[in-house]
């Protein structure tokens, strides 16, 4: 086996469903298999896992992981994978006939990292090429990465510390880049990350800017590096601008243009993007004081 393509989902059937299928539809792939970890789920997704691993060309393993946590699942995907290469993507994207061949072909040496540009769209039918905009130089993105099973299992796979949304991906990339592995990004291993306006409420973003602040200030715990402190915006001038210009009032001015029915879209979008920004950053504030 080649390639082991660890997805791990919690109630997003119908999306695992989409899923699966553009994946059991790749062309001149080399041999891999996908590991679906149910991250207690309550919905039919082990229904659609076995259905896919019964009717589908590609074979699907279903693996269990009942305490919701990213990491945790991750971990269980890889320890029944049995590929050279793990793989890993999200549940909400649809990938092109060429992704799995892609990010085969592009790992040319030993020890890369390669991800591939992601590209968020609104709907299932929106199916635009890559362009530098989708550009990235993350180290690791778990919605579209690829590299060797062993160096995961060597590096001690996903911190389960991190058990909210977001930075988990970005601190086992530390640990990799530590061990000598280096990163490729493959313009060909694109795939279309499905992101429908209304299931990405303000409400939702809101939550997980929440949590994603609170595992930065456990990030920047565990990686106390200038680098780290950068990348979550835990360093002084943006600490410094979390305390004192980001009042409660300002925030409501930005949330309420970003939910209007009668602005533009553009200066929706600046206000919401505004307003999740303060809220990051006042989270973060309180999180590295705690």
């Amino acid at each position: 086996m080649r390639i082991s393509i660890v997805i791990a989902t919690k109630d997003r059937a119908a999306y695992l469903e989409r899923a699966l299928r553009s994946l059991d539809e790749q062309i001149g792939a080399p041999t891999f298999e996908i590991v679906v970890v149910d991250n207690g789920s309550t919905d039919a997704t082990r229904d659609v896992a076995e259905r896919a691993s019964r009717e589908g060309r590609v074979p699907v393993r279903y693996a269990y992981e009942a305490k919701p946590n990213r990491g945790k699942a991750r971990n269980r995907g890889v320890e029944v994978a049995e590929g050279y290469l793990v793989l890993f993507c999200d549940d909400d994207v649809q990938t092109p006939p060429g992704f799995v061949a892609a990010h085969e072909a592009a790992h040319t040496t030993a020890g890369l990292v390669v991800n591939g540009p992601i590209l968020n769209v609104s709907s299932f039918e929106e199916r635009p090429r890559p362009t530098v905009a989708n550009f990235s130089r993350a180290f690791l993105c778990t919605c579209n990465v690829s590299f060797p099973r062993s160096a995961f299992r060597e590096a001690g796979g996903f911190d389960e510390d991190f058990d909210l949304y977001g930075w988990e991906d970005t601190e086992l990339g530390v640990r990799l880049r530590e061990r000598g592995l280096r990163h490729k990004f493959a313009w060909d291993a694109y795939l279309w990350h499905i992101k429908p306006p209304a299931e990405n409420t303000l409400a939702i973003e809101t939550r997980k800017a929440m949590e994603k602040a609170r595992m930065a200030a456990r990030f920047v715990h565990k990686q106390p590096s200038r680098r780290a402190r950068l990348a979550t915006g835990a360093h002084a001038v943006n600490v410094w601008r979390g305390k004192y210009l980001m009042p409660d009032s300002l925030l409501a001015v930005f949330a309420g243009a970003a939910s209007s029915t009668w602005l533009p879209g553009t200066l929706r979008a600046i206000a919401k993007a505004q307003f999740l920004d303060g809220m990051y950053t006042r989270e973060l504030v309180r999180a590295l004081e705690e």
